[in-house]
């Protein structure tokens, strides 16, 4: 997938919304309240969503502190020049809590829903509304044809891509390795190795740290680390096949992968200070923050967890943290690529919600997004994204992982699968491999979980 970012944002954003501008009610003029409010923002831009002074648009979403405020301050822009209101609710238990809304009739105007799996569920309702013609407009001009078909169902256009991120990734002290001598690993029997010395010099359970909590999603991180490993070792068609239940979730190419896994969560002494147990009740957020003060020396997590170390940590090559790449088992094959985003999915199609959901597919959003967030931490597929809008040089980094034409990028595995699966018995059931489950309990339980029909 190549990620190529452009020019002006504004000219085209004009272009890409001009479908929905018929949808709408005339425009406000000039000189209204919401103009003169926006006193640092050029409204030339907006005016095509028109006056919508009065309007509410909630929107919910997984997207909570300390990650929340930047997707906030983003749609200041929107709200000042079209007068609309942005309602914004995060919430750690959205993917269980947005079925039973959207079943109760108590749906939001537009969800953050950064699984595919899950929107193709939510789609079966009935509930889930086409995309206006100008969100598909700016999808095909903005992203890429693999990205657009990630929020397809059944040939039917429903939700844009809005943030991406990149999840191959092992965080680490630059100052720790170079202090100790480490070199950064370029191959998966490297990271083996790295990981035996680091345990010899430091102590059981020194090498890594890790934690899959996140509420109602606890499970996910040890999914991601499933994925990231059977592109690896299985390769990206074997991976296709796995996510399309093609071939068996149990596997022996699966068996194999999830073996290599935990040959590192599952050993007490390459682990969370010995404690493998632990991992199911550390928060992915605190999982890795060990690292600044020296009793852990990985962590493997996505480009989003920039956002997770506290304020004041220096991220990059010569900063606090930084992270490198999650090392393919023989390089000579490829560089696999495990990264996911966010759809944006809209239960209403009053000419607001509309609005919104043309302006977050917009370039003239994902730059606003990347300036929202001086501190780093977020990148996204819109190829009308300018890079130099990037301030932190992960998410520099992460632009060119995801504009590589060589990388061997693939979609988050569990985000495509249905819903029961991908957001359910996958997540319990690494939950329950790392309290004690066996590996081929494991698969075999997800596997049985897989709907018939």
């Amino acid at each position: 997938m190549a990620l190529r970012v452009t020019r002006s944002s504004k000219a085209l954003a004009i272009t890409a919304a001009a479908g929905l501008a018929l949808m709408l009610t005339a425009c406000g003029s000039n000189d209204d309240d919401s103009s003169s409010s926006a006193s640092s923002t050029d409204c030339a831009a907006y005016k095509t969503y028109g006056d919508l002074k009065g309007k509410t648009v909630s929107v919910y979403t997984s997207i909570v502190a300390p990650e929340d405020q930047q997707q906030i301050d983003s749609y200041k822009p929107f709200e000042e020049c079209t007068g609309a209101t942005i309602k914004y609710e995060g919430s750690k238990e959205f993917e269980a809590q947005l079925p039973v809304r959207v079943k109760g009739g108590n749906a939001p105007d537009i969800a953050i829903v950064p699984q595919p799996g899950l929107l193709k569920t939510l789609v079966a309702t009935g509930k889930v509304k086409k995309a206006p013609d100008a969100t598909a407009a700016n999808a095909d001009k903005w992203f890429g044809p693999d990205w657009k078909g990630y929020g397809t169902v059944d040939g039917t256009f429903y939700a844009a891509p809005l943030g991406a991120n990149v999840k191959s990734y092992v965080w680490y002290s630059p100052s720790a390795f170079k202090d100790k001598g480490y070199e950064v690993p370029q191959t998966f029997a490297d990271l083996m190795t790295l990981t035996q010395k680091i345990t010899d010099d430091n102590g059981k359970g020194s090498a890594w740290c890790a934690g899959i909590g996140s509420g109602d999603a606890t499970g996910w991180p040890a999914t991601d680390w499933l994925e990231d490993m059977l592109l690896r070792t299985g390769g990206v068609d074997v991976y296709d096949q796995w996510v399309n239940h093609e071939i068996p979730f149990n596997d022996p190419k699966v068996a194999d992968a999830l073996a290599k896994v935990g040959g590192i969560l599952k050993n007490p002494n390459f682990v969370n200070g010995g404690d493998v147990k632990s991992i199911a009740t550390t928060t992915f957020q605190d999982a890795g923050q060990p690292i600044l003060d020296g009793s852990c020396w990985m962590h493997r997590q996505a480009s989003f967890y920039a956002a997770n170390w506290p304020e004041g940590t220096k991220v990059g090559p010569d900063g606090d943290v930084w992270a490198f790449y999650f090392p393919a088992v023989d390089p000579a094959q490829g560089k696999p690529v495990l990264g996911g985003g966010e759809f944006i999915t809209a239960f209403a199609d009053r000419p607001e919600v509309q609005a919104f959901q043309t302006y977050l597919s917009s370039d003239t959003w994902a730059n606003n997004k990347a300036k929202a967030t001086p501190a780093g931490g977020w990148v996204s597929a819109n190829k009308g994204l300018d890079v130099n809008n990037l301030v932190s040089p992960l998410d520099k980094l992460s632009a060119q992982i995801l504009q590589d034409p060589k990388a061997k990028f693939r979609f988050d595995g569990s985000d495509q699968m249905p819903g029961a699966v991908g957001a359910g018995t996958f997540w319990k059931g690494m939950t329950d491999w790392i309290t004690g489950k066996s590996d081929a309990d494991t698969l075999n339980y997800i596997e049985n979980s897989w709907p018939k029909s």
